[in-house]
């Protein structure tokens, strides 16, 4: 599954609804998404609340939810949020003006409980040994540890941390006590003992299974020792404990889940096999540019042999209009042919187009960049070259789209290079329309929606017959909050485009977003019926699955909406929206473990890095909450009670 990567510039005409149009991905967008939407609702998504997701036809999803306006609900919801967020405000003011029992996470503490044993660390100090503690009273004990106790925080206050250790060590033969283990660690934090900070913060949790300062303790000493997965646990588990109260806690689970999937993610991509993505991603990404014949002398009637160069660049035209996984794999394996054989003459720098073109969707970014800029040396008039060209640039300058910590734009330099490769495909041709439909996918992620939606005009001003202009235009208008603008491009699109089943896809996302589901489903079983007449074998499933999502959000069907995404990943077995739709609809009903074997999926089905690390990301989130749950029962019905993790909230 595509985790976070950019959507590529060549983003497919399916692709219109696309987030982050920069990739036809058919997961960028929903990890986008989830990113967006995890950002607000940490305490659900870390406990493994359902998360929300919304499937565009292009095998992406987009977020409509999060358009500057509300399209349902208007002022009084926004009043609402508002008023929310300000009681969070409020209550989190109130919080951080409590007293505290210490200054800092890392300075001993003492229990409020001996807060009135008036003690003097000046005065003699007991002498301790095991056969002295044994002959002492219960209270005489007590009293020893107190004293051992305070003056072990007086030489931590000194920075004498060897001289605390010893006095923390001696109160604990008089009693052992989680705060006194703990305060030790603190010493050992301070000397980077990271052991012994594990070993005595593991017999303070051990005494105290909810100790939230000896957990925190024990997190960071594992972070340093570079057990990721054991920091995570801790920290998740302090977070469940503190009701998500503690915002440093909530960002070190953001932390250690990147962490954690980054090294997994790492280890995966070293023996991963570079391979094309799914049908569907494929075929949207190709879509994306408008359809034009082949080039002279590649004709399907043309007289060529087989095993020449021509004959094997055509052979991969004809395999990609087949739109099947193996002709699409045929066909990158002909480009790739066409270019060893040579003798391509004027059609070399198409054939490095198109090799280019599928080398980028098996993931292989810097030699689609070699092959791209090839192309433009060869024959600068081919502006597709340039259009795709943007899109690598892109990608390789991205960060990563780490799904917790939301959506990182690429740097400038790289997004510099994009627009210089826009500039240069229009000093070619200024009035080719794909020009200014890729250049607005480019300002569409950018959040630049007023630019984006003249270059969609631009486009269809210049060619009015590319359907995927006028649905990315009804999509921009509803993202900038003009809903009736965007209602009434649609309601255009449906009469001027009636056999197109793309058009009722979209429309029909737009319509669930506004809960309007009859009038949904009723779309979305329009674009499925076309989807079978026209595509029998290898049909977009994108409107099954979207209809899945109605089904549950307008009635709670599990059991229908499960069986359309078992259909569609029947028809598309690599499809990562379905994947993905069927994670969360799994974890809704508190599946956990099956839940996590489909963000496992996810992650094989990742192209780059930065997808995988995406993917990742959840299923370790979904990996914890099942390991927070085997070793510390008792916070399972906290979970509940946070409406998180088994039952969290509906997606919508």
């Amino acid at each position: 599954m595509s985790t976070g990567k950019p959507i590529p510039i060549g983003s497919t005409g399916t692709t219109a609804l696309d987030t982050g149009s920069l990739a036809g991905s058919s997961s960028s967008s929903v990890w986008d998404r989830l990113s967006t939407w995890v950002s607000e609702n940490k305490a659900l998504v870390y406990t493994i609340a359902s998360v929300a997701v919304v499937v565009t036809g292009a095998g992406v999803v987009y977020y409509v939810s999060d358009s500057r306006k509300n399209p349902q609900g208007g002022a009084e919801a926004e009043e609402k949020k508002r008023a929310s967020k300000k009681e969070r405000r409020k209550a989190k003011k109130a919080e951080t003006e409590k007293p505290t029992v210490s200054k800092s996470s890392e300075e001993p503490e003492s229990k409020k409980n001996t807060a009135t044993v008036q003690s003097d660390p000046s005065d003699d100090l007991p002498q301790v040994d095991e056969a002295i503690v044994e002959a002492l009273s219960e209270q005489e004990r007590k009293e020893y540890a107190t004293k051992l106790k305070v003056a072990g925080n007086k030489a931590y206050g000194d920075k004498s941390y060897n001289e605390a250790i010893e006095l923390y060590g001696k109160a604990i033969l008089c009693k052992p006590d989680p705060i006194f283990y703990s305060n030790r660690a603190a010493c050992y934090n301070a000397l980077g003992d990271w052991d012994k900070v594990v070993e005595d913060t593991t017999a303070a949790i051990a005494l105290d299974s909810e100790y939230v300062k000896a957990l925190n303790r024990r997190a960071n000493a594992y972070e340093h020792l570079e057990k990721y997965s054991e920091a995570l646990l801790d920290y998740t588990a302090s977070c469940i404990i503190d009701g998500f109260r503690n915002e440093q806690s909530a960002q070190s689970v953001e932390r250690l889940l990147k962490k954690v999937a980054e090294a997994k993610g790492k280890v995966i991509l070293a023996g991963k096999e570079k391979r094309l993505p799914s049908p569907t991603f494929v075929t949207n990404y190709l879509q994306s540019f408008r359809p034009k014949p082949a080039p002279e002398g590649l004709e399907e009637t043309a007289e060529l042999d087989e095993n020449s160069g021509f004959g094997y660049l055509r052979a991969g035209l004809t395999a990609i209009n087949k739109r099947t996984a193996e002709e699409f794999d045929s066909a990158a394996r002909a480009f790739d042919k066409a270019l060893e054989m040579g003798g391509l003459g004027d059609h070399e720098a198409f054939a490095y187009n198109m090799r280019g073109t599928f080398r980028y969707l098996r993931g292989e970014n810097n030699d689609a960049l070699e092959d791209l800029t090839k192309s433009v040396e060869l024959n600068p008039a081919l502006t597709q070259s340039f259009i795709k060209r943007a899109s690598m640039h892109l990608e390789l300058g991205k960060y990563f789209r780490n799904a917790i910590n939301g959506p990182t734009l690429m740097n400038t330099g790289n997004r510099e290079a994009a627009a210089n490769d826009f500039e240069q495909a229009m000093e070619q041709n200024k009035e080719d329309p794909d020009i200014y439909y890729h250049r607005a996918q480019l300002h569409f992620i950018l959040g630049e929606f007023g630019e984006a939606a003249k270059d969609y005009q631009k486009s269809i001003d210049l060619d009015r017959d590319f359907i995927f202009s006028h649905i990315q235009l009804g999509v921009t208008q509803y993202k900038m909050g003009s809903i009736a603008s965007s209602m009434a491009t649609f309601r255009r699109c449906v009469k001027n485009f009636d056999k197109v089943p793309d058009v009722y896809n979209y429309y029909g996302e737009l319509l669930l977003d506004q809960q309007k589901y009859q009038e949904a489903i009723e779309k979305f079983d329009t674009a499925i019926e076309m989807e079978k007449q026209t595509k029998p074998v290898g049909m977009n499933v994108l409107p099954l699955i979207n209809k899945a999502l109605a089904l549950f959000q307008w009635k709670q069907d599990f059991q229908e909406a499960e069986k359309l995404c078992q259909k569609a990943l029947i028809i598309d077995p690599e499809c990562d929206i379905a994947v993905a739709t069927m994670a969360q609809l799994l974890l809704q009903q508190g599946k956990v473990t099956q839940a996590l074997k489909y963000f496992e999926r996810a992650a094989e089905l990742s192209r780059t890095e930065g997808e995988i690390v995406n993917a990742l990301s959840y299923a370790e989130a979904t990996r914890t909450q099942l390991e927070v749950q085997e070793k510390y029962p008792q916070l399972a019905s906290r979970l509940q009670g946070m409406g998180g993790g088994l039952g969290g909230p509906a997606m919508r």
